[in-house]
């Protein structure tokens, strides 16, 4: 396969890469590498600082100085585009070919390609996703499974629309070098896609869709921006035509909702609540702030806590103040043969769904197609037939800076329970991600990496707190969690030895002295 100048691509080419890595692939990734990869390091040198700046003491608030942003009532973001108008129900899932053909069958509005959190970025996995997205978009994509059980698309006017969620800005990619510089993944991901599969969606009469994760600035939504314009450019397609959805999955960013919408109006597609990724958010930036920024076990934090209850009513009341859909968290619950189980599960997905709906929120994301028709139902008991709810302003809202930052009101303890099932899912979680699996089937739950970074972040808080647990009094150290894994590597599915490796990056991350501000860096240079 031929490379334009400036372009070097290290290591073997999976099979079939040449029609993902095309001539305007490649030269799309030189030009967005020359043109923002010194504002990228800018950035995470600022997301460094921020955290340095807090743990001096400082806070987070509304910034001074876009305070005319907010006051200006009249700005609003593009309308709706074509496929992206009813959202009520949204399927998320890694781009692997099963997972493709389901999610797009599965009844949702919108399927959310990861190519992120719910995908490792193992160079094969990198291209292997791209290419299932064009084999979609251009309907010659099949499956079938060792059961000799078969796949296939539906019609085009019933597949969801599809919406790619690339890497993170943190996120290298190795195996493309510009100028004999490594590249942003975020950046060869969106380059993948808008200059392949994204062209076919616009011949569609759609448009490259995207949700863009783990943005703490609005800096960083102006250079995804800019991105978008200088590949419309390139690629000769009317500004406006990409749509983007953001994330809002870590607290600085909820500081600037408003801002996010912004800076990408005329490309904007709203907001989403990444709920999981928020509370590791919260933890990473307040984690030397003692025990005011504490949170409890995992699964005693709801969504109707008072920090998440201020934040998701402030998103929904940003969004529809600005013309913008409001999108809901996850229901990660994996539908299983114990009925029992199912109908506690299925109950506690509705009363979640119908929370907000009820709040506002214009529809919400699932992680299995066995969930889809609950979520849909849900929202629709809202909706009826509208395909969305923007016009519930929820003038009603007022939230302050100290209501997003009040974690201390959050009722809970710290339990040994909870400290093993962190431990539990954190090493099954990154014993699959190394074998190269980005979502993973746990304890009836679909996880992605977003669980394993809470989970490891929670201990190494505990740990660093000198947190007594309330059901044994034990003092959370770094001997008492080695002990415990230990202890629960025996009770995992598969052989002990199976998990060496996934139980040395755990302890890397859990347990030193330092900080890792994200599992999926050190875990990446374990990688080829």
């Amino acid at each position: 396969m031929s490379t334009v100048s400036g372009i070097e691509i290290v290591g073997d080419l999976p099979e079939r890469a040449e029609e993902v890595l095309t001539d305007s692939a490649q030269e799309l990734i030189v030009e967005l590498h020359r043109a923002l990869a010194d504002r990228r390091a800018d950035a995470l040198a600022a997301r460094q600082q921020r955290v340095a700046d807090l743990a001096a003491g400082g806070t987070l608030d509304f910034l001074a100085e876009t305070a005319d942003i907010r006051a200006d009532e009249s700005w609003q973001v593009a309308p709706p585009a074509p496929g992206l108008v009813d959202r009520r129900v949204e399927i998320t899932g890694p781009t692997d070919k099963k997972m493709t053909i389901n999610a797009l069958n599965a009844g949702a509005k919108v399927w959310l390609a990861d190519q992120e959190d719910a995908n490792t970025p193992e160079w094969e996995s990198v291209i292997g996703g791209q290419l299932n997205l064009l084999d979609a978009i251009n309907r010659t994509i099949d499956f079938t499974a060792e059961n000799g059980k078969t796949y296939a698309l539906k019609p085009d006017e019933e597949l969801a629309t599809i919406v790619v969620r690339p890497r993170g800005w943190h996120l290298d990619e190795k195996h493309i070098l510009v100028d004999g510089k490594v590249t942003s993944g975020a950046l060869v991901d969106f380059a993948l896609y808008v200059a392949t599969a994204g062209l076919r969606q616009i011949e569609k009469g759609q448009g490259p869709y995207f949700y863009l994760p783990k943005m703490e600035h609005h800096l960083e939504a102006r250079m995804w921006n800019d991105a978008f314009n200088l590949a419309s450019d390139l690629l000769g397609f009317p500004r406006g035509t990409i749509r983007a959805t953001c994330l809002i999955e870590t607290i600085p960013a909820a500081f600037q909702m408003e801002e996010i919408l912004y800076e990408l109006r005329e490309h904007s597609a709203g907001l989403n609540a990444g709920r999981w990724d928020y509370l590791f958010s919260v933890i990473k930036n307040f984690r030397t702030r003692g025990k005011e920024f504490l949170l409890p076990d995992r699964n005693a934090i709801t969504m109707t806590v008072p920090f998440m209850r201020a934040y998701t009513e402030l998103l929904v009341r940003t969004c529809h103040k600005r013309g913008a859909h409001a999108i809901g968290g996850m229901a990660a619950f994996i539908p299983s043969r114990d009925e029992a189980v199912n109908a506690a599960a299925f109950e506690k997905v509705r009363a979640d769904k119908a929370r907000e709906a009820g709040d506002g929120f214009d529809g919400s994301w699932v992680a299995h197609p066995g969930m889809v028709a609950t979520c849909k139902e849900v929202f629709t008991e809202v909706l009826g037939q509208k395909p969305n709810q923007i016009d519930n302003k929820r003038e009603d809202v007022r939230v302050t800076a100290a209501d997003l930052l009040d974690v201390a009101s959050t009722p809970g303890q710290v339990t040994e329970e909870g400290l093993r099932n962190n431990i539990d899912v954190a090493l099954q979680y990154l014993r699959a991600w190394l074998g190269g699996l980005g979502a993973v089937a746990i304890h009836n739950l679909m996880e992605d990496a977003a669980t394993a970074e809470i989970s490891r972040s929670q201990i190494w808080q505990w740990l660093h707190n000198s947190i007594e647990l309330a059901d044994t009094h034990e003092v959370v150290t770094k001997e008492l969690v080695e002990r415990l894994v230990d202890e629960v590597v025996p009770t995992l599915p598969g052989e002990a030895s199976d998990y060496e490796e996934a139980k040395s990056l755990f302890l890397e991350v859990a347990v030193s002295d330092d900080y890792a501000d994200f599992l999926t860096v050190p875990a990446y240079e374990r990688m080829d």
